[in-house]
């Protein structure tokens, strides 16, 4: 179960390594809900969506022998290139 002590945590380690994002308002979003909406601009992010902060969260908790044999991530997408930047030496689609 998350809770916020957890995503407080994940912060934290993720000081110095992901990007501080901007959140963007956009007026037509606030018109169709009725009230002020803000958007994340993950956009922005080393990778360019929210998946690096997941994997580096993840990966930042595990220990380094856990770690040194290896992590496998099956995407051809966002989660594997988080994964990647977070270790640019790593293998590649092996």
């Amino acid at each position: 179960m998350t809770d916020i002590a957890m995503i407080r945590a994940a912060a934290r380690r993720l000081q110095g390594h992901a990007r501080r994002t901007p959140l963007l308002s956009s007026p037509f979003l606030d018109a169709i809900a009725g009230r002020q909406v803000l958007v994340k601009s993950e956009c922005l992010q080393h990778t360019g969506s929210f998946k690096y902060r997941g994997a580096r969260a993840a990966l930042s908790v595990l220990d380094a022998p856990t770690r040194d044999r290896g992590v496998l991530a099956y995407s051809s997408g966002n989660h594997a290139r988080g994964w990647r930047a977070r270790r640019p030496n790593s293998a590649q689609g092996r």
